[in-house]
């Protein structure tokens, strides 16, 4: 590999796992008792326009089999509650219950916090070369 690949691929995994390890750190020491993984569940739940097990799965890059699993253990850790439609019974949508919306206040306060704590130091938004880098290697994943 040469040598700026071997760069970006240790710059990306390190800040990855940094962001990861303080972000379930700072859960944590916010009494959270739920996994990152399951933190990001709760995260699809509310992103989804319609919080169907399909739905879920497709905006964690996941199966539906793996989303489902995720949810039923959220379910009876008292986060999620399901439901099926009735016109459809095999169609079944989540939603979350109390103590997942505190957590994801929790969650959105450390995002926010870690993106002001950047853009003060690093002056980000006066850096049109890295944000529309940073655009390019979101685009880039989302494929």
């Amino acid at each position: 590999m040469s040598e700026a690949k071997t760069l970006i691929n240790e710059l990306l995994v390190d800040i990855f796992n940094r962001i990861l390890a303080i972000e379930g750190e700072e859960l944590k020491n916010n009494g959270v008792r739920l996994s990152m993984s399951e933190v990001h569940v709760l995260e699809a739940i509310s992103l989804a326009s319609e919080p169907s097990m399909s739905a879920i799965a497709k905006k964690l890059g996941i199966t539906v089999g793996s989303a489902t699993t995720a949810i039923n253990t959220l379910v009876q850790k008292g986060y999620v509650s399901r439901r099926s439609i009735d016109r459809d019974r095999r169609k079944v949508l989540v939603s979350l219950e109390k103590p997942a919306l505190e957590v994801l206040r929790i969650h959105d306060y450390f995002h926010e916090k870690m993106i002001d704590s950047i853009f003060t130091d690093l002056h980000v938004d006066e850096d049109e070369v890295l944000i529309t880098s940073l655009k390019k290697v979101a685009s880039y994943f989302r494929k």
